[in-house]
């Protein structure tokens, strides 16, 4: 009986991990260059951990399953809180700021489609205790520099969740949250009927409209200072910083976020050639930690969508040469004891498992797209050397195994070139 992967999850192959695997190391060196450290939590966690924040509405998204306890658990459908529950439990006295990161998987049920998918993997970072415009600038820096180093085209966008909560400064809790996660979907059609239903007034409606459209270099600050009361200072300042670090930004006064827990600055940047699923990134402002027992304390961060910029990164990782040990009947190990010096070298080298004869081990070198054959036999080993053979040139010499590893690197030194 064929069984299918599960649908919303994928299988990579040998050269989709190397791929994967070079984009994560780019990342991790990049994070760690700020300061940043890694940390894991738990790849399931309590239900209410998620439900607390979010609301009993994210369990229609979530894995959820009960423990042979009866106890309620969900698959991680993101991170930020299971950082923050990490945080309060173990890290709450360390001196702050704390920098942390984090590369894992999560868990949705949606809808599949390009860039979206049920298990996807998160790249992100965490900068917890300080409420500076300098926490927020670090962190947008950060994000920016892994998308750069990735040679992705990206454009970063900049809001304030602030400003938009204070023209809904009047309105119930139940309504403003409402409003600000349609804002945040950006279902501007159900926006106006839901404004129509609660008869929210024609001042505040034009507020709402007029700061959603509201994109642009730093005077749009001055133009939203003329729509609602709002002190704009860590805005501006972080604008201007990010002028003189040279970083290439649009203000766009509309972000919204449909979490009440995010607080002031927020960004996203969005990626050309993904279709409707288009942002790779997204971050901000926010105070979580008092939800889960903790003081009230101020972080922000991001989190990269690590499976759309897969789709658009072509890192070039350096390709080390492959050595296929070709040995006649009988001097298998002796095959084995040079397979292993070889590596000591930092050659990738394959030897024949499967008792072929030299033909076929020839032919497999070739398939498997090895670079150099170490070939062992009678003559060779009587005389205490090995032949090499270049397999792209057809070239082939006897020598020892020390000028053999020698000819290999230089040779391969010399292609890179």
């Amino acid at each position: 009986m064929k069984i299918d992967k599960p649908r919303g999850t994928r299988d990579f192959l040998p050269e989709d991990m190397e791929k994967r695997r070079e984009i994560e190391r780019i990342m991790r060196d990049i994070a760690e260059k700020y300061g940043y450290r890694e940390i894991l939590t738990p790849t399931f966690e309590h239900v209410e951990l998620f439900t607390l924040k979010s609301g009993e509405e994210i369990t229609k998204e979530m894995y959820t399953f009960r423990d042979k306890s009866g106890r309620m658990m969900a698959l991680r459908p993101e991170l930020t809180a299971p950082v923050t529950r990490m945080f309060v439990n173990s890290c709450s006295v360390m001196p702050k700021p704390l920098r942390f990161y984090y590369f894992t998987n999560c868990f949705r049920y949606e809808r599949p489609q390009r860039g979206r998918y049920r298990e996807f993997w998160q790249f992100g970072v965490e900068l917890i205790g300080s409420n500076s415009y300098l926490a927020d600038l670090e962190v947008i820096t950060l994000a920016y520099e892994i998308l750069n180093e990735l040679k992705i085209k990206f454009n970063l966008e900049i809001g304030h969740v602030g400003l938009m909560r204070s023209i809904l400064a009047d309105l119930d809790d139940t309504t403003s949250s409402k409003i600000m996660r349609l804002i945040d979907k950006r279902d501007i059609e159900t926006l106006d009927h839901y404004l129509n239903q609660k008869k929210i007034s024609d001042d505040i409606r034009n507020k709402i409209f007029q700061l959603i459209e509201m994109r642009g270099g730093l005077e749009i600050l001055d133009e939203a200072k003329k729509i609602v009361d709002f002190d704009i200072g860590n805005l501006r300042n972080l604008g201007d910083s990010l002028y003189k670090l040279g970083i290439d930004f649009e203000f766009n006064l509309g972000i919204a976020r449909g979490l009440d827990y995010y607080t002031g600055v927020v960004f996203e940047c969005y990626a050309e050639n993904l279709g409707s699923q288009n942002q790779i990134c997204g971050g901000g402002s926010y105070e979580l930690a008092h939800l889960f027992g903790g003081e009230k304390i101020p972080a922000t961060g991001f989190a990269i969508g690590f499976d759309r910029v897969c789709e658009l990164s072509k890192p070039k990782k350096p390709k080390s040469p492959v050595v296929a040990v070709i040995s006649f009947r009988g001097f298998e190990i002796l095959g084995f004891k040079i397979s292993e010096e070889l590596r000591k070298h930092g050659l990738i080298t394959i030897v024949d498992v499967m008792e072929r004869s030299i033909k076929k081990q020839l032919s497999y070198a070739n398939d498997v797209k090895a670079d150099y054959a170490i070939i062992l036999g009678e003559n060779e080993v009587k005389s205490g050397l090995v032949s090499i053979k270049n397999l792209s040139t057809g070239e082939q010499f006897m020598m020892e195994l020390k000028d053999a590893i020698t000819y290999i690197t230089t040779s391969h030194a010399k292609k890179k070139e």
